[in-house]
Parts: C-alpha cells; sequence; structure tokens
C-alpha cells in the first residue's frame, strides 16, 4: 500500500496516546468584521511547515523526536457561541489526557475556549486591538470580544502585548483590569525589558499564551484580516515565545488570513514550532 499524503503540521506524526502536545486547527471566520480569510489560516499554516528543517538549531533538537499529533480540523458551527463550545470540548479532552493544546486560527473567538478548558493562571495575547468590547455586531463572542470575554470566564490575570487599536473605552478597561504593554511602549522599552518583567510577574503561575497574527505590523506580515501598521516584529513574537513557553499549559497561533505571498502563514508555523521546541525542552 502507498503512503498518502494527509494534510497535517509537517513531523507531527506521533499518535495521539504517545503525543505531549496536540495541534488541531479551528477554519472558521464567521464573526470577521472587515476582510474574511482566516478560515484558510489553519490549511496555510500547515502547508508551510513543510517548508522548515526539522532540525531547531537554537535548541539542537529535531522537531520529529517531540511527541505531537496533529489532529486536524473541527467541523465548525456557523454560530460563534456554539464554535467556542466546540473548542472548549476538544481543548478539555486534550487537557484532560495530560496534553498541551495547540490550536491554529481561524479568527480569535476560538481562543475564548481554549482558554475555558485550559483554566489558566494567567492569560497572555500578543494582539494589535484590545479584543476588550463587551459585544460587537450583535455578538458577545465576536472576535473583537475575545479579551473581554476572558475576562469574563475568571481570569482576571491578563497581560496585552502589542495593542495599538481600541476605542476609549476600551482603553479604559485595559488601564483598569489588565497589564497593557503597548506597541509603542514595546518599541521603546525592548521586548527583553517587557518579558522580564512579565516573567517575573508570572513568577510560577500556569500561563495561556495566545498570538494574534495582527501584532505583526502588517506591512510584515500583510496576511491578515484587520491589519494595523506600527506593530511588533515577527522577531518580537518568536522571544515572546521563546520566554514564555515553558511557562504555558495551552498555546495558540490565530488571525492568519493567507492571501498574501505566504509570509503570514510562514510565521505562524515556525513561531508553532518554536512554542513547541521551547516548551519540551523545559520539561
Amino acid at each position: 500500500m502507498h503512503e498518502l499524503a494527509h494534510l497535517h503540521f509537517a513531523d507531527a506524526d506521533a499518535a495521539y496516546e504517545d503525543a505531549r502536545y496536540a495541534i488541531f486547527g479551528v477554519p472558521y471566520d464567521g464573526t470577521t468584521s472587515f476582510k474574511p480569510g482566516t478560515r484558510f489560516g489553519p490549511r496555510a499554516i500547515r502547508e508551510v511547515s513543510f517548508n522548515f528543517e526539522s532540525y531547531d538549531p537554537s535548541t539542537g533538537i529535531d522537531f520529529f523526536d517531540i511527541p505531537v499529533a496533529d489532529l486536524g480540523d473541527l467541523v465548525i458551527s456557523r454560530l460563534p457561541e456554539e464554535v467556542v463550545d466546540q473548542v472548549a470540548d476538544i481543548a478539555g479532552d486534550i487537557v484532560r489526557d495530560g496534553k498541551v493544546p495547540v490550536m491554529l486560527g481561524g479568527e480569535h473567538t476560538a481562543t475564548v475556549g481554549a482558554v475555558r478548558a485550559v483554566q489558566p493562571d494567567v492569560y497572555v495575547v500578543c494582539d494589535a486591538h484590545l479584543d476588550l468590547r463587551d459585544e460587537l455586531d450583535g455578538t458577545p463572542y465576536s472576535h473583537g470580544c475575545v479579551t473581554r470575554r476572558v475576562l469574563d470566564q475568571g481570569v482576571d490575570d491578563v497581560v496585552i502585548i502589542g495593542a495599538r487599536s481600541g476605542d476609549r473605552e476600551q482603553f479604559e478597561v485595559a488601564a483598569e483590569r489588565t497589564r497593557l504593554y503597548s506597541a509603542d511602549t514595546v518599541r521603546e522599552s525592548g521586548i527583553g525589558a517587557v518579558l522580564r518583567e512579565i516573567r517575573e510577574h508570572i513568577g510560577g503561575k500556569r500561563v495561556y499564551l495566545s498570538i494574534d497574527a495582527d501584532a505583526i505590523d502588517c506591512c510584515l506580515t500583510p496576511g491578515l484580516g484587520t491589519p494595523e501598521p506600527f506593530g511588533m516584529t515577527p522577531l518580537d513574537i518568536r522571544e515572546v515565545v521563546r520566554t514564555l513557553a515553558p511557562h504555558a499549559a495551552g498555546f495558540d497561533y490565530v488571525e492568519v488570513a493567507p492571501f498574501d505571498s505566504g509570509q503570514t502563514a510562514a510565521v505562524a508555523a515556525q513561531v508553532v514550532r518554536e512554542f513547541i521546541a521551547r516548551h519540551w525542552v523545559a520539561g
């Protein structure tokens, strides 16, 4: 029998029962408010993952030696609140089985379900937008409400990195209820200084780490549904993941809308690998 190609993340070949990490995709962009297309993100990230060598020179390990399973994509509902429930179910199963969920988006709404399942002490998100609206376009489960829903779920320790967009009310909520490091702060202080402060704040607490692709300046990775200039760099994001992966109990990379030349998905795929490698090395 010839081996048949199955679209999975490169080297994520472990059986689920043997895996330490379980990747799954959420191809959903039902609440998109500007450009649709993030439903194609999980596929694009997986496709470009085959471009990279398995060997990671920064840790000295081969990615294929790490037990990673790719469960494929959720068959998702049309309703955002149901998508959140679906994600919470699968991520909950992964967590109960003693594995680390790694989610590929899809729009950011899915993160609400993953955080519900992981129940972290601290939620750290890199995002151009505050996402602190109580509702948007008639739903509290819009991609523009993600951080607000995380707060409502009882995760009251929220760290936002790279934000540069939101209305006046959201910035007021951010000042009261979150630790906000804007994109300007990252540029002025340097990502190293910001991360030293965050790591000190986290201590030994369990983290959920979410990367919204639009945290990065849209001039660098233009495959975005809600592009914002004057943002972080891919190297900034890599540094966030390298620093915080050892503390994380769950991870996602969301909001890749692959209508560019592949830059945005390529950064996403490499950052997913960085997360898994750094978490694995940390034990």
